[in-house]
């Protein structure tokens, strides 16, 4: 009897794709990058063929490698990057323009002209989302426009998707046009409460109903993958945003429950339970999940630039070779000597949400070298998630004393110290870091009833290792006010450029 369960986990800058056992350990993994598009500053998107390519690549590799064949697997789920938009043609599935990927500021003019609408309300009330350029709504927007393609939407003749509709489409038989409820609470077009798509909304952006898709629960049939990528028919029985797989894959059941995401950006998500929230300050508030029609919802903190700075230091200042080195180079001096690198490459995320912010770099002397910036660069991403952290425990009333964490830049002890230091925080790393991958397999286990229950997926979840805070307060309170000094100045010069644009 098949006992696999198989995800593909299509993020912003690789496809992968994970076999899991029945206890919920990797069998077998193969990830590809793909290539990163910038037309423009400020401007980013993928090739859709790339996002399909890779991740069938991937899933094939994965099963070759586990030594298993397409029967023995026994569902399959989907998780993706989210906000990243497609629109496609219905009757031939050829994508009419590239994916504008959740990064991408293009719309940041349009959205400007939202809030000074006097909208902001409207979508935070029905939403749960701060008007910005990362959501799905305003690049269909921008998509409809710049090829006149508003008829052709109204006829039903385009379909919008975000990665994981896109996937389906694809990859599934009869090419069923369908999202799930997490995926579709990230697009600023669907009503978070009522759990549907919202008319006016819809109205507010110009979006036809025809052009969306199917909003299904996070675990259930989506449909079987093609025969002929693997040779079998493999049930399809959950899609979820990378971020709410991860969550689920964390085990973070009860209200209050923290969980952290190292990828691309960092996302840190924090279980409400049963009820939309009202979130505040810089918060989101999001879909967890939605299984037999019951929404579970989660607070969100959203850094747009954490691991994408690494890559930076590695692709375009060539300071390190790959990821891993950035640990070694940055433990081989003992600050920063007073750099602190604020990676504002494509805007900022919570709390801030300033998207005409740009990357800045303070406190450069003439002896500041290349491992100083490394370890500014690695002590950011803490900082900024420390910032999501602050948040939520003001919500929450009570600091969290645990956050789970997960993703590629976990593997990095460095890190998740320093992150336990300046949070003051007890930092969980778990025996299966791809978190993300895993929460997708486990929902595809409970979509065929591998499982009877969440807490019987998620048992599976075992520690690798504690991170306990270590550093004196007069140190993490000094270490905070200089980050907080650094952002001032971002911003300030973000100010600047929505006046007067220097690009």
């Amino acid at each position: 009897m098949a006992q696999y369960l198989a995800a593909l986990d299509q993020g912003t800058t690789s496809s992968r794709a994970i076999v899991f056992t029945p206890e919920g350990r990797p069998k077998a993994t193969a990830a590809f990058e793909f290539t990163q598009r910038y037309p423009r500053p400020g401007w980013v998107e993928h090739d859709p063929g790339d996002l399909i390519s890779s991740q069938v690549k991937a899933l094939k590799r994965a099963v070759s490698e586990a030594g298993i064949e397409a029967k023995d697997i026994r569902a399959l789920g989907i998780t993706n990057q989210r906000e990243t938009t497609l629109v496609w043609e219905r009757k031939s599935g050829k994508p009419v323009y590239n994916a504008i990927v959740w990064q991408c500021r293009r719309t940041a003019g349009y959205i400007d002209w939202l809030k000074e609408a006097g909208h902001a309300y409207f979508i935070r009330e029905r939403s749960g989302l701060l008007p910005d350029a990362y959501f799905s709504a305003s690049k269909i927007r921008w998509i409809l426009d710049e090829l006149k393609l508003q008829e052709r939407a109204e006829a039903g003749e385009l379909c919008f998707g975000t990665v994981d509709s896109f996937l389906a489409y694809n990859l599934l038989e009869g090419r069923p046009h369908v999202t799930d409820a997490t995926n579709a609470s990230r697009t600023m077009l669907f009503n978070l409460e009522k759990q549907d798509w919202d008319d006016d909304l819809l109205r507010l952006f110009g979006v036809p109903r025809a052009m969306l898709p199917e909003v299904k629960d996070t675990a259930g049939q989506f449909g079987v993958l093609c025969p002929d990528i693997l040779g079998a028919p493999i049930p399809v029985t959950a899609m979820a945003g990378d971020q709410q797989a991860a969550l689920f894959g964390q085990a973070c059941f009860a209200p209050g429950d923290v969980k952290n995401t190292y990828g691309t950006g960092c996302f840190m998500l924090m279980n409400a339970g049963d009820m939309a929230p009202a979130p505040e300050g810089g918060l989101l508030a999001t879909t967890a999940w939605r299984l037999n029609g019951q929404a579970m919802y989660a607070l969100e903190g959203s850094v747009f630039t954490a691991g994408a700075a690494i890559q930076w230091l590695r692709d375009e200042l060539g300071i390190i070779k790959d990821a891993a080195e950035s640990q070694a180079l940055a433990e081989s001096v003992p600050d920063t000597q007073g750099v602190y690198l604020v990676p504002a490459f494509t805007g900022m995320g919570a709390p801030h949400w300033e998207m005409y912010a740009r990357g800045t770099i303070t406190g450069l002397t003439r002896g500041a070298n290349k491992a100083h910036l490394a370890r500014a660069a690695l002590e950011a991403i803490a900082y900024q998630s420390n910032d999501l952290l602050r948040m939520m425990a003001a919500t929450l009333g009570r600091r969290p004393q645990v956050m789970k964490v997960d993703g590629g830049a976990t593997a990095n002890d460095f890190l998740m110290q320093f992150q336990a230091d300046i949070g003051d925080i007890r930092v969980l790393r778990p025996a299966v870091r791809e978190t993300t991958a895993l929460g997708a397999a486990l929902l595809a286990g409970l979509g065929v009833k591998m499982f009877s229950s969440p807490q019987e997926a998620a048992a599976r979840w075992q520690l690798e290792r504690e991170f306990v805070p270590d550093m004196a307060p007069g140190t993490r309170k000094k270490l905070i006010t200089c980050w907080e000094r650094a952002v001032k100045t971002t911003l300030f010069d973000a100010s600047g450029r929505r006046e007067a644009p220097c690009s």
